[in-house]
């Protein structure tokens, strides 16, 4: 089918893979209408319906018939391991299995150097280890008392075992086969018997939806196409390649700077366009009901893997982090994070390098990735260590508006969101370890001077200092019965003409 979609590629200047996979996601939202109008009562059919549409996806429109034969290797070693090793090792087995092929892949791409322009098995890949190794544990979670599991792990469990129909139609729900969102079977199941809707009052006759699903989706189609056209249109000048370009090198180290900011956000757009392409279409489905607001519209938040808004305003990383990648996230932390802390224990450092290195090696080989995932090992605990050391001496009183320093910090966090994740990206885009550092040097190395700073501070006695003012601080609140003013912390009083308190 590469003939019929050559012509759109020449003229948006994309490859003929990128145009392809474009078309399945919106292919996607036609095809969902369809898949919501087949009766709950044969979730057979569902099933076969998912299974269909994967099918048409690999094979005649990306041609990848051999990706697809490897996927449905896994497919069924994990059926079949999950349901007759009952051993508490099961989840493992299936774990090293999956990974390990997904590793070997990931090895295959770097050696051929293929860009990410190039469609092949590993994207769809990575999507499936979630969702296998999920299945794998959601099973051994059924094997366990209940009162030996948490609230997730009872919440999606896996009691009877499934039919391989309903099993691959799991596997191969057509939205998020190709990029997400991941899924675990007991959402999936809810789905497909229309389980999920159970409580929504409809009119008799009517199919048990709740209103306002195909307004919503379409939403998501619309945001989706914005993002992806300032990626087609700006993003081919706008990236982190620039850096390396002579244009850029010539410019004055501020012009550099600027513009790093906004090559990061130009990144960052195409991952926001599939995302919410696939979120879209994967409510069209029926997925991601998440109940109903104050005023009595339904909200479709359970597909989301990314909120962009939140992203680019973040106050902080760690909130930028956690509304980036979010089902990613939730895998990370419920099938590896959780999993390797021994029961009755706390989680620690161990586990944190374990979900780290499990992280980095499900997102590929390439040695670019790993300068990225290392930075964000420095740049997380800064950012716990300014929430805990600095921003209680910036609180205002109860009941009190924040101050000019609050303000100011709060500002501060999202500009520092911002500069930093651009700037650990960087290498996570130019893959490897040379173009990495030929970029950085271009900005100055200004994000290991933040973070390496800001360490070296709180480490070097700046942690004790912020304490004993929180302290004297708190002496003082006991002694008058009320909250010291954050003023003491504010900047020069002649700034408050520029930002009045009470604004």
């Amino acid at each position: 089918m590469d003939a019929l979609f050559a012509p759109l590629a020449g003229l948006v200047g994309a490859s003929v893979d990128q145009v392809k996979l474009i078309f399945c996601l919106l292919v996607a939202f036609p095809l969902g209408s369809l898949y919501i109008r087949i009766p709950s009562s044969n979730p057979n059919a569902r099933h076969l319906f998912s299974i269909a549409v994967a099918l048409f996806f690999f094979i005649p429109v990306l041609d990848i018939p051999g990706a697809f034969v490897q996927l449905l290797a896994d497919m069924l070693f994990t059926y079949t391991m999950a349901r007759y090793n009952t051993s508490p090792s099961m989840p493992w087995v299936v774990f090293w299995v999956v990974m390990g092929h997904l590793t070997a892949n990931h090895v295959i791409r770097a050696v051929y150097n293929l860009s990410y322009e190039t469609i092949e098995v590993t994207g769809p890949q990575m999507v499936l280890v979630m969702k296998l190794t999920t299945f794998a544990w959601n099973v051994r979670d059924g094997r366990e008392k209940p009162e030996d599991l948490d609230k997730w792990q009872l919440a999606r469990r896996v009691v009877d075992y499934p039919s391989l129909t309903a099993f691959l139609g799991y596997a191969l729900y057509f939205p998020g086969v190709l990029v997400g969102p991941y899924l675990d079977f007991s959402e999936y199941n809810d789905l497909v018997t229309d389980a999920l809707f159970k409580g929504v009052q409809v009119a008799p006759g009517h199919r048990r939806l709740p209103s306002g699903r195909k307004r919503v989706a379409y939403r998501r189609l619309i945001k989706g196409l914005v993002c992806l056209g300032l990626f087609v249109v700006l993003g081919g000048t706008y990236n982190f390649s620039a850096t390396l370009e002579p244009w850029f090198i010539n410019m004055s180290f501020w012009q550099r700077l600027v513009l790093f900011q906004i090559c990061g956000f130009f990144e960052r757009c195409k991952y926001y366009a599939i995302w919410t392409l696939t979120e879209g279409a994967s409510i069209v489905t029926g997925f991601g009901f998440t109940g109903f607001n104050e005023k009595g519209k339904s909200t479709w938040h359970g597909a989301a893997n990314i909120r962009i808004r939140r992203v680019e305003l973040a106050e902080n990383f760690k909130v930028l982090l956690d509304n980036w990648n979010i089902k990613t996230n939730i895998w990370l932390k419920e099938c590896v994070y959780k999993r390797v802390t021994p029961k009755g224990q706390k989680a620690g450092f161990k586990s944190g390098i374990i979900t780290s290195a499990t992280s980095a090696f499900w997102h590929g080989v390439r040695s670019g990735y790993y300068l990225t995932f290392l930075l964000g090992a420095f740049i997380t605990p800064l950012g716990r260590l300014m929430r805990t050391n600095v921003r209680p001496l910036l609180l205002p009183a109860p009941g009190a508006p924040p101050s000019l320093a609050k303000r100011v910090y709060d500002v501060s966090g999202r500009l520092a969101s911002q500069v930093l994740v651009n700037y650990a990206a960087a290498p996570f885009m130019l893959l490897t370890v040379s173009a990495s550092v030929h970029c950085w040097n271009q900005v100055a190395w200004y994000g290991h001077v933040l973070v390496g700073g800001g360490l070296v501070f709180f480490y070097a006695g700046g942690a004790r200092y912020c304490k004993r003012l929180q302290a004297k601080r708190g002496s003082a609140q006991a002694a008058t019965g009320t909250t010291t003013p954050v003023q003491a912390y504010a900047v020069p009083a002649a700034l408050e003409k520029v930002f009045p308190p009470h604004a």
